[in-house]
């Protein structure tokens, strides 16, 4: 409570400082960098996202499914097939090195539409200040018309792990949103971070649609994976969030499958030698399966849990049937 009491008073004056980032890295799906703010800088990420959240969601389109409540990885796969029955063609982009290109100047020109408070703009520009540079390893950079040599020096990036960059993220991207509703027309998107998508009946449209996305990224000084940003037929599947959607069912993607089982068998085998519980290793297999149940994958689940093996006290205290044959 002292601590919290002098982080308010800080606050109050307008002394307060961010301090700095704990770094670390994970390569599940990739290599990322995450930053992990000390204790009390996420206390004030909480705060301030409680203050100005509900401002942003009023205006948020109601696709964007990162990071918002009532949203999720979930409903987003659920919406993405909802238009995958409805529609022939899609055209599926994700922007490249996203947290790391975000461009201070436009990300706080678009955050002060909505904050007109000085002392809480102060607090944002203190805090998005407070993560340049901290992926200035993970950016390459790319020119963007009207460019000089110092566009090299524009404040840049914004921690991956933070509670804001995730909601920030939205707020850079909301102007994106209502261009592809509203400009372009087009009836069936949904994003996710920075995984969007597109549908239409028409091949030809999403061709020139994409056209006009990299112009209205290039505003935003973004850009998307050309290679991977092509209009294919959603009956032939759309990778989407750990999955690939159809119309009519949906599977899990085969190098999530190969992660999962390698760390699966890695923590199975931690069980047999004592190094953990099996409440620690059924935990890793509750975890594995509430994701995978999203998709149609009942034989998947027979084949990766059919070899573990549970120690007969162990099966006795669980007293369920289902982990019997779960891990026969």
């Amino acid at each position: 409570m002292d601590r919290l009491l002098q982080l308010q008073q800080e606050l109050l004056r307008g002394d307060y400082a961010p301090g700095p980032y704990t770094h670390f890295f994970i390569h599940e799906p990739k290599r990322r960098k995450i930053s992990a703010a000390g204790f009390r800088d996420r206390v004030v990420h909480h705060a301030l996202c409680g203050i100005i959240e509900p401002r942003f969601e009023r205006v948020f389109i109601p696709d964007s499914y990162a990071n918002r409540t009532g949203k999720g990885t979930h409903r987003a796969i659920d919406r993405l097939q909802a238009f995958c029955r409805r529609y022939r063609y899609v055209l599926r982009c994700d922007i490249r090195q996203h947290f790391a290109s975000i461009d201070h100047a436009i990300l706080l020109e678009s955050l002060h539409k909505l904050v007109w408070e000085p002392d809480i703009m102060t607090l944002i520009k203190k805090t998005v200040a407070g993560g340049c540079d901290v992926l200035a390893d993970e950016y390459d950079m790319v020119w963007f018309p009207g460019d000089d040599l110092l566009a090299v020096c524009r404040p840049r990036g914004l921690p991956i792990g933070n509670l804001t960059s995730q909601f920030w993220s939205n707020c850079y991207l909301h102007s994106f949103d209502l261009f592809v509703k509203r400009e372009l027309g087009c009836r069936a998107y949904l994003r996710y971070v920075d995984d969007f998508a597109l549908f239409s009946n028409d091949k030809q449209q999403l061709w020139h649609w994409k056209t006009a996305i990299v112009s209205r990224l290039a505003v935003l000084r973004l850009t998307m994976h050309h290679s991977k940003a092509q209009v294919l037929p959603t009956g032939s599947g759309v990778p989407w969030l750990g999955f690939v959607v159809y119309p009519g069912f949906r599977k899990v993607k085969s190098r999530k499958v190969t992660h999962a089982t390698r760390r699966l068998r890695q923590r199975y085998q931690a069980y047999c030698g004592d190094e953990i519980s099996f409440a620690e290793f059924d935990a890793s297999v509750q975890g594995w399966i509430n994701h995978v149940r999203y998709a149609d994958s009942w034989g998947l689940r027979r084949h990766v849990l059919q070899p573990f093996l549970i120690k007969p006290g162990d099966l006795h205290r669980k007293k369920s049937s289902t982990a019997s044959r779960r891990y026969m």
